[in-house]
């Protein structure tokens, strides 16, 4: 259930291939523990026009959608997981940021639930 939609400048992609990025994070996230395996979907979004402080330095951020019922902690976990591995992998990446946003379990829905 969980997606984790990847920002970045379009130099990361350069650096290394849109399927190992996203290899990174989908393993650091299944690592957690907190999801079913085969159940992270992962998508990513290299910009080539963006603004960072009136400069073109690389970025990446992560937006993480998971449905609601984690705590605080294992959220926390999640993001320090994904931002450790890609700071591993990006040690020059000035910018390597993340954030989880709730899916809100009354208002979900896909086609398998209608």
């Amino acid at each position: 259930m969980p997606h984790f939609i990847i920002d970045c400048s379009e130099n990361i992609i350069l650096k290394n291939s849109p399927e190992d990025i996203m290899q990174i994070v989908y393993d650091a996230g299944e690592s957690t523990g907190l999801f079913y395996k085969g159940d992270i979907k992962v998508r990513i979004n290299p910009f080539k026009y963006y603004n960072i402080g009136n400069t073109k330095g690389d970025f990446i951020h992560i937006f993480g959608n998971i449905m609601e019922g984690r705590t605080a902690i294992q959220k926390s976990n999640l993001s320090k997981r994904i931002i450790t591995e890609l700071k591993l992998t990006f040690p020059d990446v000035p910018i390597i940021s993340m954030n989880i946003r709730d899916f809100d379990k009354v208002s979900y829905c896909n086609k398998m639930m209608v």
